[in-house]
This record gives C-alpha cells, sequence and structure tokens, in this order.
C-alpha cells in the first residue's frame, strides 16, 4: 500500500522550521529597513527645505530695483569687510543653502549700491548751530594725488573719560582729491565746507602747516578755530629727533635690513625682521623694538624651544650684532613704553582742563628716573605737550587729542578697495562715507530717496574728473587703437 505525504498548505502538511525562521527575518529585516528609511527621510528634511522659498521673507523689492533693502543692506555691510566680488560669491551660496529661489546682485551692483548710499551720507551732516570738531587729514596711493578727508562730530557726542570714540558718531564732512595742496588750496576747502555747515569750534589735524594754518580763518561767533595737534604725530617726530637722528640708530637700522635678507631663507627665518616703513616710520617703530628683545631672548637663551636646530655659530653669525646695541635698545625701549602708556590713555580721556595733571600722574614712575634717562626725557616732552594743549581750552571745555580714528577709517576703506588700494584713488572713494555707520534697512530705504544713481555719477565726474585708472586706460586705448 502507497503512503501519500500531505502536500505543503494542506491540513496535516509538515513545516520545515528552517523555512519558517528564514520567514521571520526577512519580515523583520523589511521592518527595520522601512524604519531607517523614515528616520533618513527625516534627517534629510531637516538639512534641506522640501521647496525652495520663493523669495527672502518681508523683502519686497524696493521700487525701482529688483532686491529689497533689507537685502541691500546686508550686501552693503558685508562688502566693507570682504569686498564686493566676494559678497556676490557668498551671497550666492548662502542662498544655495537655503534654498532661496531668488536672483543674486552682481559685484558692479553692491558696489553701486554703496557708492549711491555714500554720497547721501555725505549730504546729512551738521549744521551752523552745533559746535563741532573737525578732524583733518592727507592720504595718497600711487602718482601724485593726495585725498584731502575732513571727518567731524559733535563736541556734545565726545566720548566720557575711559571710553573711546565711537565711529558711528563721526561723519565723513568732505573728500576730495588734489595734487597741489598749499596753504590757499585747504583754506578753499576748509571755507568752502565751512559756508555749508559752519565753522568748527575746534580742528584736530596731524601738524602739517598747510592743514593747520588755514584753520585761523575758520572764525564761528567771533572766535577762531582752536586747532589742536595729533599727539601720536607728535610723539612719533619727538621719537624722531630723540633715536632717529642718532648715528647709533643708523648703525642698528642698516643692519636690520641686512639681517632680513640674511635670515629669510634659512632656518632662522622666524626670526626675520618685520619690513621696514619707508613712510611714518617712527609711528610704526614699536613692532621693530618688539622684534629685538624678542631676539635677545633667545640669543641670551640657547635652550629655548625656538633655537632647536640652530647651530651657535649661525645664531651669533646672523643675529649676534643685535648684543652690541643692547643699551641702546633699553634706551629705546623706555621711549617707547612712556609712548604706548600716553597714546592709550589719550584715546580714552581726550583732552580736558585737568589732562596734564592725569598724565603725570600715570608718567610718574618714568619722571622720577635719573635726568639723563631716555624715558624721563620722552615723559617730559610729552606732558609739556599735553600742558600747552589744555591750556588753549575755555574752562571747563573737552576736545580731542588723537586722529587714530581717521586712521582706521582709511584703514578700512584700504580694505575695501582691495588691489585698488595698490593703485590711485578711483569712484570708490563714494563708499568711504558708509564705513561710519553700521547699514540698515531704514537707512537704506531714506538715502535712496534721495540720492539716485546719476546722482552718484555727477559726484564721480564733478570730484574725479581724471583719475589714474582713467588716464591708464585712456593710455592702453591709444596705445592698441590702431593695431
Amino acid at each position: 500500500m502507497q503512503v501519500v505525504s500531505p502536500r505543503r498548505g494542506q491540513p496535516g502538511a509538515a513545516t520545515d522550521p528552517s523555512t519558517s525562521c528564514d520567514r521571520k527575518k526577512t519580515q523583520q529585516l523589511q521592518r527595520e529597513l522601512h524604519s531607517l528609511r523614515a528616520e533618513l527621510e527625516h534627517y534629510r528634511s531637516l538639512a534641506t527645505p522640501s521647496d525652495p522659498v520663493a523669495a527672502l521673507p518681508n523683502d519686497r523689492p524696493l521700487r525701482g530695483h529688483q532686491f529689497g533693502v533689507r537685502l541691500i543692506a546686508l550686501c552693503i555691510e558685508l562688502a566693507k569687510r570682504v569686498g564686493f566680488r566676494a559678497t556676490a560669491f557668498v551671497v550666492k551660496l548662502m542662498f544655495e543653502f537655503l534654498g532661496v529661489d531668488q536672483k543674486v546682485p552682481s559685484h558692479d551692483a553692491i558696489a553701486q549700491w554703496t557708492m549711491r548710499l555714500g554720497v547721501a551720507e555725505l549730504a546729512e551732516t551738521f549744521d551752523s548751530t552745533q559746535e563741532v570738531l573737525w578732524m583733518a587729514d592727507h592720504s595718497s596711493q600711487i602718482g601724485k594725488e593726495k585725498v584731502l578727508l575732513i571727518i567731524g562730530m559733535r563736541v556734545d557726542d565726545l566720548p566720557p573719560p575711559g571710553e573711546t570714540l565711537d565711529l558711528e558718531k563721526l561723519k565723513v564732512l568732505a573728500i576730495v582729491p588734489g595734487e597741489k595742496w598749499k596753504k590757499e588750496d585747504v583754506d578753499r576747502e576748509y571755507q568752502r565746507l565751512a559756508e555749508k555747515i559752519g565753522p568748527p569750534v575746534y580742528l584736530l589735524c596731524d601738524g602739517a602747516v598747510e592743514l593747520r594754518d588755514p584753520a585761523k580763518n575758520l572764525v564761528k561767533d567771533g572766535k577762531q578755530a582752536i586747532v589742536l595737534q595729533d599727539l601720536k604725530h607728535h610723539a612719533a617726530n619727538l621719537l624722531e629727533k630723540q633715536v632717529g637722528r642718532s648715528e647709533r640708530f643708523k648703525a642698528f637700522m642698516t643692519q636690520v635690513g641686512l639681517t632680513r635678507n640674511r635670515v629669510q631663507q634659512t632656518e632662522l627665518s622666524h626670526f626675520m625682521p618685520p619690513p621696514l616703513k619707508q613712510k611714518s616710520r617712527f609711528m610704526n617703530l614699536g613692532s621693530l623694538l618688539r622684534w629685538s628683545t624678542m631676539v635677545m631672548h633667545h640669543l641670551n637663551h640657547p635652550e629655548s624651544d625656538s633655537r632647536a636646530g640652530v647651530t651657535e655659530e649661525r645664531i651669533d653669525e646672523k643675529l649676534g650684532w643685535l648684543r652690541d646695541f643692547a643699551d641702546d635698545l633699553a634706551q629705546w625701549n623706555q621711549c617707547q613704553e612712556v609712548i604706548n602708556e600716553t597714546l592709550a590713555w589719550i584715546n580714552q580721556s581726550g583732552l580736558r582742563c585737568d589732562s596734564t595733571a592725569e598724565l603725570r600722574d600715570l608718567l610718574a614712575s618714568w619722571l622720577e628716573l635719573p635726568s639723563g634717562q631716555s624715558g624721563r626725557q620722552m615723559a617730559e616732552k610729552l606732558v609739556d605737550f599735553v600742558a600747552a594743549s589744555e591750556q588753549q581750552l575755555p574752562a571747563g571745555s573737552r576736545a580731542w587729542l588723537s586722529t587714530e580714528i581717521l586712521e582706521s577709517l582709511f584703514g578700512r576703506f584700504k580694505q575695501l578697495e582691495r588691489q585698488h588700494s595698490k593703485g590711485g584713488f578711483t569712484r570708490l572713494l563714494a563708499c568711504l562715507p558708509t564705513l561710519c555707520r553700521r547699514v540698515t534697512a531704514d537707512r537704506v530705504r531714506s538715502r535712496f530717496k534721495h540720492v539716485q544713481a546719476g546722482d552718484v555719477q555727477q559726484w564721480i565726474r564733478d570730484t574725479l574728473p581724471n583719475t589714474l585708472t582713467a588716464r591708464r586706460n585712456a593710455a592702453y586705448r591709444e596705445a592698441f587703437a590702431h593695431q
């Protein structure tokens, strides 16, 4: 009799244990895979928006523009730090990352916005009823052209003792390029500005005769403007007379120049002196003296980590000459330390009717040195300078005695210019007033109402009729016109 085995699925069919186990594992893996896919989609949704944003929120295009004031303000503020081309690239990356479906402004558009805002800021200055302090200085790049820059602030906005000047309180009053700046040229610009906004109560400059003497013609309410000299420039002049004209210092500078060439391609390159500045050398002597102190330390400490891999013979051969100037460096460093303390103090105190007494207390330890010490001589001269400046002030009034914020403004402008700072002045001068202000959407909206693109072009034609860049481009066009 034949026995027939029941089929799978029929009643009585035998169940294969291994097959049942495989089926359960497959179902478990499918559930885990489904869970992982869901979790992955969740994280993808957090990293990237599922749908692109149509436009920036609450930033409708400004009338006559493709972009809103918030984006315009953002681009101008960013360009002040990284430049115009970099700003356009950064905004593009930001839009792509956020999924913003909107056109990216070009670097030319951003530059035009910045110039337009700058020209508008030039029109928003002071009136003749306000007591104002002017700061005036020249800046030069390549070529004969210099720019006379005048900035100002209300005397009432001077910071309290212990605080530095706030750039937001300053306004750019005049930007005037020119090749010749004699007294009569500066006087003409002073008078032109005074007719527009009224004469200043104080005029602060670096002491140059062509900037200082014309201020005698600035009269407000029957009183001549009080002319003050920047303390930092005066200190640099003192340092040049006391240190820079000595034969020892000239010999020192000769050795520094030779050392830079001798060590820059060697194992001693980390001991290379800082680059020497031909202009304003004694306003920047601190870094060179600091370098000398650093090298002297390692010359006297053979076990220092920085001398690892450098033989005694090599460091003596290239840098041992500094030992001959040890006594001189000690005296020169005294002068620099006195200057540093005084400048730090004046930048947080301003000029008051009790400034001389306060400075004497600050420099008391230097003033007590023996009479032949350089530190004492420098301290006495700086106290005398502050005393002479203080005597010009009316009783109970305050002024300022440092143009460092003006130099900072020039520095910011060179940062904005980028590669153009190595050439002559360009139309980017129109951007300079924006560097004194935090650019906001409200400021853009209000300023753009009064200044149009045509006004910017007119300002450029009036202020920069024939720039170095324009002359250079014309020279190229003429040379290749018939080729």
